[in-house]
């Protein structure tokens, strides 16, 4: 695992709420024939896709790169309106609510190799948490509890040693799913034209349970895996093989969203716009992404809108091809006790779980995370 375990949970739990919206847009309402060829093109031109994204949006700028820096925030806000019309509604009007409004915040700021080792702070209303590894050792410490554990998930097998690398794979996970797997039953959609550009339609669908309004927890696999089922629709600039419109469909997860990308020079990711009809999260939301003069991510920054509701993020980012493993050195504080992982996981998920019932009932459609058995 490249990330730490708490952003990760955070993920989870925030899925569900946050990813985004239905399309209307015609052009993706088109239906032809299927034929095993027409499937073939549109998988191959999702290859293609993917590479011109490859090259585009990270490629050759991040080639020798091995750590990057990041440093930045997650907030989470609800507003007094919307928690006092949640009591009001569930007290049918016999009790009027005085909140003050609820929100959630996290500062981050960790080194992260491509090979896999790292080291990040945590800190906000869901703890304080140090957690590193270097090859197959590290540590996870909580302030609160003044424990640790040395448990830590082992690095991937085959990891990258440059973020070059590190992006394609992640690419690759992408392809293995919607490509070479048989799980989506790909099909095209005509095309039509956009100022000038000839648009290409794609779609990709395997169907899924519908959403179930009572379940309140899942594990964290499914919350992370959302992607991996449902409906996905693709417009595609025909010439540059950049994808310029996504529709993602998940009713299972409650999950909607239509986004929209606009590029700069070099076919770089420049602003990502967001309609968003995700159950308990309808709004709209953006994505900025700036550069420094060698070409790399230097900020990244988001932020997902509702009534009364928003998440956001705003991250700074330092890439580097000269961090060694010595940079993220550290040691459990003196006094700390020694735990196993289970424990230490179990503490840390109750404390999760409790923060984010505390959102629930502020009037946040979030699913806990599961505490049980993996």
């Amino acid at each position: 695992m490249r990330l730490p375990i708490l952003p990760l949970l955070l993920t989870a739990a925030l899925l569900p709420a946050q990813v985004p919206a239905k399309s209307d847009h015609p052009a993706t309402k088109k239906s032809n024939t299927k034929t095993a060829p027409e499937s073939e093109t549109a998988r191959q031109t999702l290859k293609q896709v993917l590479e011109a994204v490859d090259a585009g949006w990270f490629g050759q700028a991040y080639q020798g790169v091995t750590s990057v820096d990041m440093q930045g925030t997650l907030d989470i806000a609800l507003s007094a309106a919307a928690v006092n019309q949640k009591v009001d509604s569930l007290s049918q009007g016999m009790v009027k609510g005085n909140s003050q409004g609820g929100k959630a915040n996290l500062r981050i700021k960790g080194t992260y190799f491509a090979n896999g080792d790292f080291k990040t702070d945590l800190a906000g209303d869901f703890g304080t948490l140090l957690y590193t590894r270097r090859g197959n050792r590290g540590f996870l410490y909580s302030k609160e509890q003044n424990a640790y554990t040395t448990r830590v998930d082992l690095p991937p097998s085959d990891a990258p040693t440059t973020y070059m690398s590190w992006f394609r794979q992640t690419l690759n996970d992408i392809k293995a799913v919607y490509i070479d797997a048989p799980t989506f039953k790909a099909s095209l959609a005509g095309e039509d034209g956009v100022e000038g550009h000839v648009v290409q339609h794609l779609v990709f669908s395997a169907p899924t349970r519908g959403w179930d309004a009572k379940k309140r927890e899942q594990g964290l696999a499914q919350s992370l895996g959302f992607w991996k089922r449902g409906k996905l629709e693709v417009a595609v600039d025909k010439a540059t093989k950049q994808p310029l419109r996504f529709d993602f469909h998940n009713e299972e997860q409650g999950v909607h969203t239509h986004m929209d990308f606009s590029y700069g020079a070099n076919g770089r990711l420049l602003s990502v716009n967001i309609s968003n009809s995700s159950r308990g999260f309808q709004g709209p939301g953006w994505l900025r992404v700036g550069y420094g003069g060698d070409g790399r991510m230097s900020n990244i920054a988001g932020e997902l809108a509702s009534q009364d509701k928003k998440v956001s993020f705003a991250m700074d980012l330092s890439w580097s091809a000269s961090h060694t493993a010595a940079d993220i050195a550290a040691i459990p504080p003196a006094g700390a006790t020694k735990r196993g992982r289970e424990e230490m996981e179990t503490q840390l998920l109750v404390g999760l779980a409790s923060k984010i019932f505390d959102l629930q009932r502020a009037g946040l459609n979030l699913r806990s995370v599961a505490i049980g058995a993996k």
